[in-house]
Parts: structure tokens; C-alpha cells; sequence
């Protein structure tokens, strides 16, 4: 028997974030710590900032805390709302359910449209439940756009058009936590009022930093929301970054990181970076196929290129897969959060990410399944590289 590999060799991180950081933004960030009241930072601010707008696609305000993306959440909803408003949510998953109670801990009182964790967000609930609201009592719809613990997307320009059909009036915020720098997304285009969003997947970056991309309609809900705030204050905010600075010690060093992460996303060009995990995407869910297993997202619109979701089969534990493929090959994968605990795997392609890395994880996959004692077919691996190297026919016969 041959003994665990976990000693020599790179660990490979396959969560669905935090992800790996490349070394271009690792040197980036070894630089020494300016002054950030001193006159070079403001350039460092300025690029960070202006990188951000063109990530979100927006010309609007972006705002960037010291913060994980919970304080993105938080950041949201107490510069827009007041104690009591009334906020329609749509149960996606985990962090759409971390939301909600985050919500609540506010003082807001949620209004949660049950969801099967298998699909995104229903446009037409949402619709529905706001045609009942006659009194524009609901003063905000929030949504998931990449539900991490699921791997279901939200078509966003559809829950617009469905705000906009019932003839509603609430915001519109947008968790964009795994999804922004991944997966397409318009915060102008598809009129959000909020994107939220962090550092650590997509923008290839340690956690650390928290994001908020704001519209002129939720500038204007500012200027009369009741929420207590003092260190999320966008208004506190806003001065400061005219000129690049900011209004307590900003994250230094993941700012000098951020400017390279945006660079090296145009570089590559935001279409092709899209692309490319979308491609990745398909080419997990040939592998899930070619395993006899199921991808936990159930409608094939709602697919991830961000992450894999992997249902296990009945009675077997995710969670022990996870341990032997860690202990015998030095790999990572996500658990299954609360309503799917040891029932799924979850498998991270996102950010600085290619071919044959995906080709490793998911070898790494088969590997541990075997050595687990998982029920399943093999050459999912075979199937996901036939798919790479364009041998889709080959692929879908193999899986077949």
C-alpha cells in the first residue's frame, strides 16, 4: 500500500474560496507598508478603487471595507434601510439563509420565499409576493447571484423583470461574493441598486476585503435609512475617496494585491475569464457524469462555473470522502453546509485556475472515491479531459 502523499508536493486548495493567489499577486503584495495618509497611496487607492468599478461594470460609487463579505452584507443593508422595513429574500441556499438572520439580527423583519436548494431564485415568486404588496411595505429584494453552498446561479436580469412587472419600487441588493470576477455580471446593465461582494475567490486576493458597488437610487434611500452605522457609513466614506483615501487605516497591503488581481483579469480579458470557467464548469459536471453521480443543482440554466456540487450516494458520508482524499492526497474540497451537511462535496474552479489544474483536482477526485469506498463508475476524469481537449462526443459516450 502505498503511503499518503500529504507531506511532499503543493496542497491543492479545491474549496470554492477562499482560492489559490497567484505568485503575481503574492510579490504584489510583499511590498513594504506606505503611509496610506502619505501622497503616493492615493494612487494605490485610486486604482483600487477605479479596478472595482470596472469589475462591477458600473460607473457608480464602490465602496471597500477592511472586512470579510458578511460586513458587505451588513454594509448594504444599514446604509438602505430602516429598523422594521420589511425585506424579501429567496432561499438558495446556506448564505442566503446566513442573510436572512443577519437580517434579522438588524432589526428587519425578512420575508423568506422557500427554495429546494437545487435551482436559483424564482423569478416569478418573487413577482408574485410583490404584486401582494400593494402598500410598497418591502423595501428591498435580496439575492444570491452564485449560491457557493449549492452551485446554483440566479439569473439577475430576470429578477429585475420581475421587480420591474409587478411594478415595485424596492431595491435591489446582490450577493456577488463567489461570483464577481467569474461569472458575467452588469451592476449598471441589470440595474442593482447593491452589489455586494469579497476578495477572496473571483478577485484571486486572501480574504480581507469586502466590497459594495452602489446605484443612485440606493445613494438616495441612504440619505434616509434609520439603520445605526458608523464604521459601514458610505457617506463617511465618500469624501476620502475622491482623492483616493479613506476615512480609518484601509488593508494596505491587499490593496497593492488588488490592483495587480485587476490587472491581470483584464489582461486575460473579462469575456475570456468568463469563459473559462464556464468551460471548467462543464467539464466537472462531464466527470460528476462519467462518475454515475448527480450535480446538486438541478436546472441546467442555473449552472455554476464558479463550483461543483456533488451529491453522494444515499448513506454515504461526504464528510469521510473529504477526510480520506485530504489525508491520502492532499486535496481540499468544500463540506456540505447545514441543510446538506455530509451529504454533497463540493469542488472549487474558480479564480487563478486552468486545464490541467482542474484535471489534477478532479483525478484527485476519483482517487479519493476509490480509496473511500465511494460507490461509482469510474473514468469521470477521462470524461472531463475528452471534454477539454474538444472530444465532447467521446465524453458524453463515456459518461453514457
Amino acid at each position: 500500500m502505498a503511503p499518503p502523499t500529504t507531506g511532499t508536493g503543493r496542497h491543492f486548495l479545491q474549496i470554492p474560496g477562499p482560492t489559490n493567489v497567484p505568485d503575481r499577486v503574492l510579490r504584489a503584495m510583499d511590498f513594504p507598508t506606505m503611509d496610506h495618509r502619505g501622497p503616493q497611496f492615493s494612487e494605490v487607492g485610486s486604482k483600487s478603487l477605479e479596478g472595482m468599478r470596472s469589475i462591477f461594470k458600473t460607473k457608480g460609487q464602490v465602496v471597500i471595507y477592511p472586512a470579510s463579505g458578511t460586513g458587505a452584507w451588513e454594509a448594504a443593508m444599514v446604509n438602505t434601510l430602516s429598523p422594521g422595513d420589511r425585506v424579501l429574500m429567496y432561499e438558495t441556499g446556506h448564505f442566503a439563509t446566513l442573510w436572512k438572520k443577519l437580517a434579522e439580527n438588524l432589526g428587519l423583519k425578512p420575508e423568506f420565499i422557500e427554495g429546494d436548494w437545487r435551482h436559483g431564485a424564482d423569478p416569478q415568486a418573487i413577482e408574485d409576493h410583490l404584486r401582494k404588496d400593494t402598500g410598497g411595505e418591502i423595501k428591498a429584494v435580496c439575492v444570491v447571484h452564485n449560491e457557493t453552498s449549492t452551485g446554483c446561479v440566479t439569473q439577475i436580469p430576470e429578477i429585475r423583470a420581475a421587480i420591474d412587472s409587478a411594478g415595485h419600487g424596492a431595491l435591489l441588493l446582490v450577493d456577488t461574493i463567489s461570483s464577481l470576477a467569474s461569472l458575467d455580471y452588469r451592476h449598471d446593465e441589470w440595474g442593482v441598486d447593491v452589489t455586494v461582494s469579497g476578495s477572496q475567490k473571483g478577485l484571486m486576493l486572501p480574504p480581507g476585503l469586502s466590497f459594495n458597488a452602489i446605484s443612485e437610487k440606493a445613494v438616495k434611500a441612504s440619505k434616509s435609512a434609520g439603520l445605526t452605522k458608523a464604521y459601514w457609513s458610505w457617506e463617511e466614506m465618500k469624501g476620502p475617496n475622491e482623492t483616493g483615501y479613506f476615512p480609518y487605516t484601509p488593508a494596505t497591503n491587499l490593496l497593492y494585491g488588488l490592483v495587480e488581481a485587476v490587472e491581470m483579469l483584464h489582461e486575460e480579458g473579462l469575456d475570456n475569464v468568463f469563459a473559462r470557467h464556464q468551460r471548467h464548469g462543464e467539464a466537472a459536471r462531464a466527470a460528476v457524469k462519467g462518475w454515475g453521480l448527480e450535480v446538486l443543482c438541478a436546472e441546467p440554466r442555473h449552472y455554476s462555473g464558479v463550483l461543483t456540487a456533488v451529491m453522494m450516494p444515499s448513506g454515504v458520508s461526504a464528510d469521510n470522502f473529504r477526510k480520506v482524499a485530504l489525508e491520502n492526497f492532499n486535496i481540499s474540497f468544500g463540506n456540505g453546509l447545514s441543510k446538506i451537511a455530509d451529504k454533497v462535496f463540493r469542488i472549487g474552479h474558480l479564480g487563478d485556475f486552468n486545464d490541467l489544474m482542474l484535471m489534477g483536482t478532479l483525478c484527485g477526485v476519483e482517487m479519493g472515491l476509490e480509496k473511500a469506498g465511494v460507490p461509482h463508475q469510474s473514468g469521470g476524469a477521462q470524461a472531463a479531459m475528452d471534454y477539454l481537449a474538444g472530444r465532447a462526443g467521446t465524453a458524453a459516450t463515456r459518461a453514457a
